[in-house]
């Protein structure tokens, strides 16, 4: 049974309230776009890809369920008045920003359309926003197997182990996943000995969403707590054959810098440290040419009650009381509290980009040139003849 986050039909969108996993699999009616703008910043969906899907896909049903103007230049300004409106639920992602863009031009070409009207705007942006949600699971399984295929020559064959951060599968995409779609795809090709996931403290992905993917598809796995992962590549890492770290991007800037769930930094230096490659997995729509290095890179910082109190179902001593929610301090009343949601990972830690198209790796520079894969699709070029993939 494939695991759905995103479940959309011309005029109904649904989605899979993150918070209450992995208890509780209940699905929330998006009807509009301030409902998808609440939806993201509540983060009872979350992961780049979902979220620019999401927020799309929103306003999609909103103008489906909606009586819309007759005139196409009213509709244009309405739904670009929206875009805009929902870039401001999550800042750090570039894929929203990404997607946007990319509808905006969309809209912008159907309103100029000879005899256009409002329907037919309002039909080239819906139709856009949905082919998002399809091209986005065609990427994940590009990325999914390029990364087995890398991570798989790398370490010269032979079943393998790999460590993950945060969320990056069904939940965080439309399916499959980036980071955890290639641990999907070495699994499927039985390349995968064992996947270890971190919790990824304070929201909890790892043990809460990732933990639950990897459960829900019987993938062999282990959940470690942030703090574990040095002393897992130092005494486990040889007998496991840990080849690869493997995450996510939020944003990847021009030069590689590559911001991503608060955490990932420390993890790329413990993985320089003890000789272990270590990969970020993004589509290309992640990659921000107009970024130039990390530096540039807008951090969101979270409340501090999402480190100081931590919220979960009842347990007795034996059973869970799924009915019974209860939020538990876990920290001293009144200390001062830093939550960056973020962090960045200098270019220099990273061993490889691994795209939808192939893995960009550095050149005889040292550094990663990602102009050639945002222009390798545009002409026709296959990954195998693209220098650095």
């Amino acid at each position: 049974m494939v695991l759905e986050a995103i479940r959309y039909s011309p005029g109904s969108l649904e989605i899979l309230n993150q918070l209450k996993l992995p208890h509780q699999e209940e699905y929330d009616q998006v009807h509009s776009s301030t409902d998808g703008w609440h939806a993201i910043k509540d983060m009872r969906t979350r992961g780049a890809p979902a979220i620019a899907i999401v927020a799309a896909l929103s306003l999609a049903v909103e103008l489906q369920n909606s009586k819309v103007s007759d005139k196409a230049d009213e509709v244009a300004a309405f739904i670009l008045e929206k875009l805009n409106y929902l870039v401001t639920s999550r800042p750090t992602a570039v894929n929203l920003a990404d997607a946007a863009r990319k509808l905006k031009k969309v809209v912008e070409s159907a309103a100029k359309a000879k005899d256009s009207d409002g329907a037919a705007v309002s039909q080239a942006y819906c139709d856009a926003a949905a082919q998002m949600m399809i091209s986005d699971v065609s990427d994940n399984q590009g990325i999914g197997k390029y990364g087995a295929e890398w991570i798989s020559k790398q370490a010269g064959g032979g079943q393998v182990s790999v460590l993950t951060h945060c969320n990056t599968g069904s939940l965080a995409t439309a399916g499959y996943g980036t980071a955890l779609g290639v641990i999907r795809s070495l699994h499927a090709n039985g390349s995968l000995k064992r996947a270890f996931c971190t919790e990824t403290r304070p929201y909890n992905q790892g043990s809460r969403l990732t933990a639950f993917e990897l459960v829900h598809d019987k993938i062999p796995a282990t959940l470690i707590t942030d703090s574990m992962a040095s002393a897992l590549l130092r005494l486990k890492g040889p007998s496991e054959r840990i080849a690869a770290i493997v995450v996510g991007a939020d944003r990847v800037a021009a030069n590689g810098d590559t911001a991503n769930k608060i955490g990932t930094y420390q993890l790329a230096i413990t993985a320089k440290h003890h000789g272990v490659k270590f990969l970020v997995a993004a589509p290309r729509t992640t990659i921000d040419l107009q970024t130039l290095s990390g530096a540039d890179i807008t951090i969101e910082e979270r409340p501090g009650q999402e480190m100081t109190f931590i919220k979960g179902p009842r347990f007795d001593g034996v059973d869970l009381d799924l009915s019974q929610t209860e939020t538990v301090s876990i920290a001293a009343k009144g200390i001062d509290v830093w939550n960056p949601a973020f962090d960045v990972t200098p270019a220099e830690l990273i061993d490889g980009i691994i795209t939808e198209i192939g893995v960009v790796e550095k050149g005889e520079d040292g550094k990663f040139d990602l102009t050639i894969a945002m222009e390798a699709h545009h002409e026709g070029i296959k990954p195998s003849t693209i220098g650095g993939l």
